[in-house]
Parts: structure tokens; C-alpha cells; sequence
């Protein structure tokens, strides 16, 4: 049997929390007693929300901590552009062009069609699926700015979710900042609006969920521990900020084979700043993943 890192930290923290767990052995509780030895494995703060569409009942571990987007706004973005598009108010076959320096990091589409340009729903497309930051900017512009991305979020009845900056100043949000924050419980619900419910037109549900089941930055993530067999999609998140302890995001829905969609916003903020990609702290959403199953079998038993 492999044994890794992570194994030994959640063996080695099991003991000491067991004490400080509520005696809850209802299914719920249980899973809810995972989550918090999840997040003890490896002293970061965990948030999560699950949320079954067909019968209601979600599971919550801080649910309403606030954490930052970093990338995974761009998932509404792209809902937004489509809506617009929908309701008359732009037409997302319009052309846009950008100059050399509009570029940042993570701009794979927006740097390949530099010449050439591209519509308002290629940029939508390449926001979600390839987390281009500079095809995000431009639609920020284009839709009216960070605050009309809020404006949307009111709407459809999300009161806590906003958007205050462009992209890259959005991902430095320290503990304690309230710029560019969500909740798992609001995205969570957020999303099942966006994907299920009637905001958008079935034909646009069905683009934005194929747009974020060809999404492949979520690969080692939540959809990572799903089981197997189960339709999904997501879309991302991660700031490496310096100075602040590093960020991962992860939201997005799963169907499994026999059973009404579930949605997900999951965020784990570490203790400390990191250089890089962490693959533990990746570990961590993953295994959320697995304890989606497992609420979706509890759900429907």
C-alpha cells in the first residue's frame, strides 16, 4: 500500500481533533467530520458548499468564510457575456483587436490570435476554458467593468459575491480583505442558478456546461476524486500572491449516472505563502471530490 504526505498527515491529525468534533453521527455530520479533518491535514482553512439540485440538501463546512475568486469568476463572465447576448444587450459575434500590451501571464488564446482578433463569445470561450486573463480584461471592458459582473451576481439574488479589480490585482486578497471574495455557500448556489435554472436559455446552459467539461486547469482538483462515471465540469482558481498564504478554487457541477446535477464551490486557503503549484493543497480539493460522492449516495438513500 503507497502511503503518502498527505495519508500520514490526516492519520497523524485524526486523534487530536476528535475531541474538538461535535458528536454528530447523523450522515451529514459524518461527512461534515471529514471535511474538518481534511482541513486540519494541512493547518490551511477550508470552505465548501454541495448543494443536490433535485432534492435540495446541501453540505456546508464554513459556509460563509469568505475566500477570493482569483480565476473562477471568470465562469460567470462568461455567463454573463452569453446573457447579454441573449437579452439584446451586446452581440457576442462582435469583433474586438488588442495590442501587444493588453498580454499578461495565462494569456494562451489572447496572445495566439494577436493579429487577428477574436469575438466576444471566442473570448467568453477562452476565459473559462484556458483561464486567459487578458480575454477576461477585455470582456471586463467591454460589459461595463467589475462592477457589472456584481450588478449580475444581485440579480439572480447572489448578495455577497463581488468583483473589484481586473485581473492580476483581483488574486491579492489577504485574510481580513473583502475585495474580490465570494462564499462557498453563495457560489455554490450561484452556479446551480447559472447552470440549472432559468437565467440563461437551455441552448446557452448546455455551451457554458460543455465549455467547462473541456476545461482542463481542474484536472488534479475536485473532478479529480469524483467517481468514476460522472459527468462534470469546473472552473479554477489559484493566486501564489507573495506575502499572503496561497489560494485554490474550485467550483463547478457534477451529475453522477443515476441522480439529479449536484454543484460545488470549493476553496482552501494555505497557511503559508508557496512558490508555486502545491500538489498537497491540490490534494485537498480532490479529496472533496470524493466526499461528493459520498453525499450524493446519502442524498438518495
Amino acid at each position: 500500500m503507497r502511503i503518502d504526505r498527505r495519508t500520514i498527515l490526516i492519520g497523524a491529525t485524526c486523534g487530536a481533533i476528535t475531541a474538538c468534533v461535535p458528536l454528530d453521527t447523523s450522515p451529514a455530520g459524518r461527512l461534515e467530520a471529514k471535511l474538518r479533518i481534511l482541513e486540519a491535514s494541512l493547518g490551511g482553512t477550508l470552505g465548501v458548499a454541495i448543494h443536490n439540485t433535485g432534492t435540495g440538501q446541501s453540505l456546508e463546512y464554513r459556509p460563509d468564510a469568505l475566500f477570493p475568486h482569483c480565476s473562477s469568476f471568470k465562469l460567470s463572465l462568461a455567463a454573463l457575456v452569453l446573457k447579454m447576448d441573449q437579452d439584446g444587450e451586446l452581440d457576442a459575434g462582435e469583433q474586438l483587436r488588442w495590442v501587444q500590451t493588453d498580454l499578461m501571464p495565462v494569456s494562451p488564446f489572447t496572445t495566439e490570435r494577436l493579429d487577428s482578433g477574436a469575438s466576444l463569445r471566442e473570448l467568453a470561450e477562452a476565459a473559462q476554458e484556458a483561464s486567459d486573463n487578458a480575454a477576461a480584461n477585455l470582456l471586463l471592458a467591454r460589459i461595463g467593468g467589475p462592477e457589472r459582473l456584481t450588478q449580475f451576481w444581485r440579480v439572480i439574488g447572489d448578495e455577497v459575491s463581488r468583483l473589484d479589480r481586473n485581473e492580476p490585482d483581483l488574486n491579492h486578497v489577504p485574510a481580513g480583505e473583502v475585495r474580490d471574495t465570494t462564499s462557498p455557500r453563495a457560489m455554490a448556489a450561484t452556479v446551480g442558478k447559472i447552470l440549472f435554472g432559468d437565467i440563461l436559455s437551455a441552448e446557452n446552459r448546455a455551451t457554458l456546461r460543455q465549455w467547462m467539461a473541456d476545461t482542463k486547469t481542474g484536472a488534479r482538483r475536485v473532478r479529480a476524486g469524483l467517481p468514476q462515471g460522472w459527468a462534470s465540469g469546473d472552473k479554477t482558481g489559484t493566486s501564489v500572491w507573495p506575502g499572503m498564504g496561497s489560494v485554490y478554487v474550485d467550483i463547478g457541477f457534477a451529475v453522477p449516472p443515476l441522480g439529479p446535477p449536484l454543484t460545488f464551490a470549493a476553496y482552501y486557503r494555505s497557511r503559508d505563502p508557496q512558490q508555486g503549484m502545491d500538489p498537497a493543497s491540490e490534494d485537498v480539493l480532490r479529496e472533496v471530490g470524493g466526499i461528493i460522492g459520498q453525499f450524493a449516495a446519502r442524498s438518495a438513500a
